[in-house]
């Protein structure tokens, strides 16, 4: 763990501001380029390897992790192939060093960049593709189920 014994006093006030300055000034633009492009889960896509939108919000996820200089932290993808040949998913791993010597604890933080399918129900001014902020809450599809994951882990 990175954290001391005893956590100095915490100002939860300038806490909640740090939090809200980031989601809105670099999380939230983030999550609109991701709704934005179809990234499906290869179950729902047959092509995604050919399409390129897994690997287009891989990239941008990687580049901003790494535009984040986040002190000691490394970053890899990892590409593998299944039993026949074909390509899997990709994985970004990243990984930050604990700052107190001899530690030997880990936090893990999963999430995914693969998406469900459109289906139909949306709203005749939403849609999944076109992400829309509307009422302090924003819509699109995968925003809310673990695309998110990235920039939370890393903010935090």
């Amino acid at each position: 763990m990175n954290a001391p014994e005893r956590l100095p006093a915490l100002d939860p006030a300038a806490l909640g501001a740090f939090a809200a300055d980031a989601w809105r000034e670099r999380i939230i633009p983030e999550l609109q380029h991701y709704i934005a492009i179809p990234a499906k889960s290869p179950m729902f896509d047959r092509d995604w390897h050919a399409n390129g939108h897994i690997e287009t919000v891989l990239r941008r996820a990687a580049d901003w992790v790494t535009s984040r200089k986040v002190p000691g932290l490394t970053l890899e993808i990892v590409r593998l192939n299944d039993d026949q040949g074909k390509p899997r998913t990709p994985v970004l791993f990243f990984e930050i060093p604990a700052t107190r010597a001899g530690s030997t604890q880990t936090v893990l933080m999963y999430g995914h960049l693969d998406k469900q399918p459109e289906f139909t129900g949306w709203r005749s001014d939403l849609g999944p593709w076109t992400p829309k902020i509307d009422d302090g809450k924003l819509y699109g599809r995968g925003g809310a189920d673990d695309g998110y994951a990235v920039y939370a882990s890393v903010s935090a």
